[in-house]
């Protein structure tokens, strides 16, 4: 049986209050957030623009790294996009992106890092469909915060993940190609679409 070596959680910033966000992490002894953003400002939730919310944590003793460059839903490669929309498989083989994961695969040895978006739902965010999924080994272990508090083991994420595209395993078709292909029909319908760039097919 194989150990668990490393945890590692996901959170979505929703529109809490920094207050409230703070005491989330807090709840799960979060030492470090991993800023996963492409663009990590908001005009609606300003209190998590990057530059004010590290000041915060930097206050409350926790480790604020962006890592949206590396691990962000978007590409400045063209090569990542079809029809205008990044396409996650292409996107997750980039050197840029595989440097990012091996930072947090580092970060992990040292900190409780929680992968910080947007989304309330991880289902409905990058950080899960993206990032989690090719992050996942069997010695990290993923938990998702979630906006009550409550934490999701990744592999429960991954059953709602099945259900939410009607997606069964049978005898002909296993679970793991189940959730594979779930995975791909959720990065088609969360993908960042580039408008100019679809305009101009």
């Amino acid at each position: 049986m194989i150990k668990v070596k490393y945890n590692v959680f996901t959170i979505g910033h929703s529109t809490h209050s920094i207050e409230k966000f703070i005491d989330l992490l807090h709840q799960h002894k979060i030492t470090a957030v991993c800023d996963v953003r492409s663009i990590p400002y908001s005009q609606y939730t300003p209190q998590f623009n990057r530059e004010p919310l590290q000041q915060e944590l930097a206050r409350r003793k926790i480790t604020y790294v962006y890592l949206g460059k590396e691990l962000g839903a978007r590409s400045e490669n063209p090569h990542c996009y079809r029809d205008g929309q990044v396409q996650f498989d292409q996107l997750a083989k980039e050197p840029l992106f595989l440097k990012g994961l091996n930072r947090l695969r580092k970060g992990m040895q040292r900190y409780r890092i929680a992968l910080l978006c947007a989304e309330k739902d991880p289902l409905m965010c990058h950080r899960t469909i993206l990032v989690c999924r090719n992050l996942r080994t069997k010695d990290i272990e993923i938990h998702h915060i979630l906006e009550d508090g409550t934490l999701e083991h990744h592999a429960e994420a991954e059953k709602r993940l099945m259900a939410l595209h009607k997606l069964e395993p049978d005898m002909f078709y296993s679970e793991q190609r189940c959730l594979e292909d779930a995975y791909d029909k959720q990065a088609q319908k969360i993908a960042y679409i580039d408008q100019e760039q679809k305009a101009c097919k």
